[in-house]
């Protein structure tokens, strides 16, 4: 017979009792170290799912490491700003202020100067002119070098040409850094010139040849004896180098070899209106300076906030999308680690030490790709300066790797790489540990709780979306409202937010829609049954991937509809030069006087031959009365007569209503243009029948903007141009019965006379011929025209190097009476220059979301590919399976991006009433993305033919 016997009490009062486990050992930093070893070593026996995940970090973290390097080089340091700005020298000054005005400037950048402000913030130019010289302000034997920087007219091979050039010893070593000879000899003698390697080619000559200034008041001929390399020109720019100072008229500096100059020797100067730049300063700038320089603005700083602003947002668009498409990655391998992690929960592992060592996972892959990508982006940042570098030292004033700025981006993608695995860590922490040891796979068991969410995001982005739209048309209302008042702020951020909020609605409870779109699909057969089953089961796989196409195809249809109705909208309002592939060249007066009848005869005649040197089919010289304000100050122009055109009264303005107006290039006051009929096609732009252009000939108006005409008529009135140049005549504009008191202008006076000329209506009201006449019908009104501008046709467009060819002929063509200025019509800018790079830009994320998440799901299917080939399942159903998952995951996300991407431009639209216009949006391009994308995504997997199966692991039926 037995007996059981209690063990005897320790006296010690401890109540440890007896068990066979083993006694724990070691605190929290064994766990960790245990999770880190685990992770390290999942990650090396998943190579290929690592390398997907390390790539999907490390591909933005490059563009943004590259785009650093790339902004951060254009950034000078102070070394790098005064090697190209002083060479050796100490420092520059120039005489730029009025003497004892309170002159100051900002210590690192002379061109930010001016007076002592008042307490409104404006300041006054104060009487008196700078010093000619800056010599007797400097210490007496201070050794000075004056440059002079502006532009010379030369001899080519095409003719004569401005170019770039410098006055005054460029060439003395001192100034190597800002000047370095490149090849050849320095000039010595005043017979000697210097150029740079570009402006050879352009002069035709070689070094020992000739270079002839077309000044003709001091035409001269110089030996180029070398070429110099200019820091601050692109290796394309020709320009030339002078001895003497005065042969170039521009800007003028002294540069000191020897004499340094600290800040209080700049203030001193300061008070003379004198400016410096000095190496001093800049190398160690004053901490306290007047608060007017104080306010400068820091280029260095500038250029570092807007770095890191746009690093910030593409930062938060490539987190987000590789979360998504990582967190599937990991969503995936999670699942195939479920039999290991249930055997280390066996063995005593806790749900948090499972969970940690699959967000270890996440943040070693981080770290990876974070090292990967910076020295890609490194590297590719290189490249692309390598690559876009034009010569000039302050494009790219140096390789600047901006480390700090590095290391943000590194821990952005560990934190990037950590924050992918947190969701299937938090999922891991809920395995069946003994269903996970058995081998079983059970579908994700959705909550109920998220489509609820979801579809409360939903409604909640589409009415704060709209409802900001319909705020901001009704704030439109309200002049009561101030301009700044919060209220005007807020709508415009509710119609973004919004559509971000159905995004986010999506994907909260996108494994509720799965689920209800393979109910649907299941009933169209057997393939789409198994892959939107597939998906809806594995909801952790597709969701991401889908968000991640959502918030691509958000951006693109965002920036898709927005820009196209402010293309559009910029078309209708598009003021036309010229008719569209034409040339105007105006005939302007150099001043307040106008251009004299004759010179204005010279003018238009050089303008002719200007357009048909670049080759003009047909030229047009449209004629104008001048000014009133102009003829009324000339002898006996006061008595003449000025005639226009009315403009009838249910055009014209009233103040209290339209405070506001718009020329758009045209003048009311002065709307009446003499046109030959040979040229007045040519003028327009346009064909007119034989009958139009015989009523023309005949004495007919032809009214291009049709506001001018009444029962078929314009109405011509004349004013004594004293009248007219007083505002005793309309403007065309304001309803004279409607004038403020206030405005102090007189009454409008009766007129000499008034005529109505039967009118032609084309309908081209922006442009600058308002109501065209033939000089027969100018003459019979006593009209007294001059020409004004001459219009050019081309039966093939001329080239942008012919174009600026005629810009610098029309640049020296002018006279100290008359100047030309010529302009190509090339019509409002053209959409494609942005549709197309948005479309691939969309296509190809689209494409690699999409890639990703096949790619996974097919890895992922491999067991059950061999089950269904075990029982009997063909290679082409296999095929179809692969249709259905891209359709069903490209689809998702194209629709789902393309629904919130459209909720913005609406909402805009809605704000502007009328310029935004929901009709401009391309309906057709986004609905062709929207299905097209999901067909071409669902094609490409039914051609890439399912791996072969291995049939030796087969999924449990359970």
């Amino acid at each position: 017979m037995t007996e059981v016997l209690e063990a005897p009490v320790e006296a010690s009062g401890t109540d440890d009792r007896a068990t066979d486990a083993a006694r724990r050992r070691g605190g929290g930093w064994s766990r960790w170290r245990v999770a880190a070893r685990l992770a390290r070593r999942q990650v090396w026996r998943a190579k290929w799912s690592s390398v997907l995940v390390v790539a999907l970090i490390a591909l933005p973290i490059a563009a943004m490491s590259a785009y650093s390097v790339y902004a951060m080089s254009s950034v000078g340091t102070p070394d790098e700003q005064i090697a190209v700005e002083l060479g050796a020298m100490q420092a520059w000054v120039a005489p730029v202020g009025v003497p004892d005005a309170g002159f100051w400037q900002a210590p690192t950048q002379p061109d930010w100067n001016g007076y002592p402000a008042s307490e409104d913030g404006a300041w006054e130019m104060p009487e008196g002119a700078p010093l000619e010289d800056p010599l007797g302000s400097l210490p007496r034997g201070t050794e000075a070098i004056e440059l002079t920087h502006g532009e010379a007219t030369v001899e080519t091979v095409g003719g004569t040409a401005r170019l770039e050039a410098w006055g005054g010893p460029a060439w003395d070593p001192r100034f190597e850094g800002r000047f370095d000879l490149a090849e050849g000899v320095r000039a010595t003698a005043p017979g000697e010139a210097m150029v740079t390697e570009a402006a050879l080619e352009r002069l035709g000559i070689a070094i020992g040849g000739e270079l002839s200034l077309a000044d003709a008041e001091r035409p001269e001929t110089f030996t180029v004896v070398g070429t110099l390399d200019a820091a601050t020109l692109p290796d394309s720019a020709a320009a030339v180098f002078l001895a003497d100072a005065a042969l170039v008229a521009g800007e003028q500096r002294w540069y000191l070899p020897t004499l340094s100059l600290a800040w209080s020797d700049v203030a001193e100067l300061n008070e003379e209106g004198i400016v410096a730049y000095s190496r001093e300063v800049v190398l160690d700038p004053p901490t306290v300076t007047t608060v007017e320089a104080a306010n400068a603005h820091q280029v260095w700083l500038s250029s570092i906030w807007m770095t890191l602003t746009v690093l910030a947002v593409a930062g938060v668009f490539a987190a987000y999308v590789a979360v998504m498409l990582a967190g599937a990655a990991f969503a995936v391998s999670a699942r195939r680690q479920q039999r290991s992690l249930a055997v280390a929960a066996s063995v005593g592992a806790r749900p948090r030490d499972l969970a940690r060592t699959i967000a270890l996972q996440g943040t070693t892959l981080g770290v990876i790709g974070g090292v990967l990508g910076v020295a890609a982006g490194i590297g590719v940042g290189a490249v692309v300066m390598g690559l876009t570098t034009t010569g000039s030292a302050t494009q790219y004033w140096g390789f600047h790797v901006p480390w700090p700025v590095l290391a943000g981006v590194f821990v952005f993608a560990v934190l990037v790489g950590t924050a992918s695995a947190l969701l299937p860590a938090r999922t891991v922490t809920r395995t069946d540990t003994i269903s996970a040891l058995r081998g079983a796979r059970r579908p994700q068991a959705p909550r109920a709780s998220r489509p609820v969410w979801g579809s409360v995001l939903l409604v909640a982005g589409t009415a704060i979306a709209l409802g900001s739209g319909l705020a901001a048309a009704a704030l439109h209302t309200m002049p009561d409202v101030p301009l700044d008042s919060p209220l005007r702020a807020i709508p415009p951020f509710g119609i973004v937010i919004g559509p971000i909020l159905v995004q986010i609605g999506v994907l909260v409870s996108g494994g509720w829609l799965l689920w209800w779109t393979s109910r649907g699909l299941s009933k169209i057969g057997l393939a789409a049954r198994i892959a939107s089953r597939d998906a809806a089961a594995n909801a952790s796989r597709p969701v991401p991937a889908f968000a991640a196409i959502a918030a691509t195809v958000f951006i693109g249809v965002f920036a898709l509809g927005q820009s196209s109705m402010q293309t559009a909208d910029t078309a209708r309002t598009w003021f036309y030069q010229a008719p569209l592939g034409s040339l105007a060249i105006d005939v302007m007066p150099p001043g307040m006087d106008a251009v004299p009848p004759a010179d204005a005869e010279l003018a238009t005649r050089a303008a002719v031959e200007l357009a048909e040197g670049i080759g003009a089919r047909d030229a047009a010289v449209i004629s104008r009365q001048s000014n009133a304000w102009f003829t009324a100050n000339s002898q006996n122009g006061a008595d003449a007569e000025f005639a226009m055109a009315l403009m009838p009264d249910r055009y014209l303005l009233d103040p209290s209503v339209e405070n506001s107006f718009s020329t758009m290039g045209q003048s009311p006051q002065n709307p009446l243009s003499v046109v030959d009929p040979r040229d007045l096609e040519t003028a327009l732009g346009i064909s007119l029948s034989p009958s139009d252009l015989a009523a023309y000939r005949d004495g007919a108006a032809l009214a291009a903007d049709p506001r001018y005409v009444t029962d078929g008529a314009v109405q011509v009135a004349a004013w004594p141009v004293s009248d007219a140049s007083e505002g005793r005549a309309p403007d065309n504009i304001w309803d004279p019965a409607k004038r403020p008191a206030d405005w102090g202008m007189p009454e409008v006076s009766e007129p000499l006379w008034t005529t109505d000329i039967e009118a032609v209506v084309v309908d081209l009201p922006r442009q600058p011929i308002s109501i065209a006449i033939s000089p027969a019908t100018a003459a019979g009104l006593g009209i007294v025209a001059q020409p004004e501008s001459v219009i050019a046709s081309f039966a093939v467009p001329p080239q942008t190097v012919e174009l600026d060819r005629l810009m610098e002929q029309a640049s020296m063509a002018g006279t100290a009476d008359w100047a030309l200025a010529p302009r190509y019509e090339s019509g409002p800018p053209s959409d494609a220059a942005w549709v197309i790079p948005v479309l691939v830009t969309v296509a190809v994320l689209v494409l690699g979301a999409s890639a990703v998440a096949l790619g996974l799901a097919r890895f992922e299917r491999r067991p059950d590919d061999a089950t269904l080939t075990a029982v009997g399942g063909t290679r082409g159903l296999r095929r179809r399976i692969g249709f259905w998952q891209g359709l069903v995951i490209a689809g998702f996300g194209t629709i789902a991006g393309t629904a919130a991407g459209i909720l913005p431009p609406i909402g805009f639209a809605i704000q502007s009433q009328t310029d935004l216009r929901v009709e401009d949006i391309p309906w057709w391009l986004i609905a062709s993305l929207a299905v097209g994308l999901p067909l071409a995504i669902a094609a490409v997997s039914w051609l890439v033919p399912p791996r072969h199966p291995d049939l030796t692991r087969r999924t449990a039926i359970t």
